[in-house]
């Protein structure tokens, strides 16, 4: 597996992959052509010194992806934090550790730049994701609340 930054020819694949199970099914719009919206948030995330949009490649082909934002805070001394979002792995390749090394892959990219702690959320329908974040020593210390607007 590789981790590289998304290119903006990936954007199709990445959709694909937040369209793969059922709450994403329900929100996103996978097919070309791709809704605007989708090639202007890339430019952003993508335009954004903080942030990273990654792929996992297998064998040229993407499946998986994430995006790590690291966060300036004045708590814990000022230390910042890596946010993980919108983890995704293909459903042909769930189960095949690919998950675990692209996590791992982004707590490493955190300790190299020291941050002081990696955080994310997973919606409260997802136990399975619940499990395997914990598995990688994530815990639920906060609740997180969201106001869809």
């Amino acid at each position: 597996m590789i981790v590289r930054d998304a290119q903006e020819r990936d954007l199709p694949a990445i959709v694909a992959l937040y369209a793969d199970d059922e709450l994403g099914s329900t929100r996103e719009q996978p097919g070309e052509p791709l809704a605007a919206e989708y090639r202007r948030a890339f430019a952003a995330v993508t335009d954004d010194p903080r942030t990273r949009l990654v792929v996992a490649e297998a064998d040229g082909e993407v499946v998986g992806t994430l995006q790590l934002s690291f966060l300036p805070h004045v708590v814990r001394r000022g230390g910042e934090r890596a946010q993980v979002e919108a983890v995704r792995v293909a459903s042909s390749h769930r189960g095949s550790g690919l998950g675990r090394e692209l996590l791992t892959w982004a707590v490493e990219q955190a300790r190299e730049r020291g941050c002081v702690l990696v955080q994310l959320t997973t919606d409260a329908a997802r136990p399975d994701a619940h499990r395997f974040y914990e598995s990688l020593g994530f815990t639920a210390s906060h609740v997180g609340m969201k106001l869809t607007l």
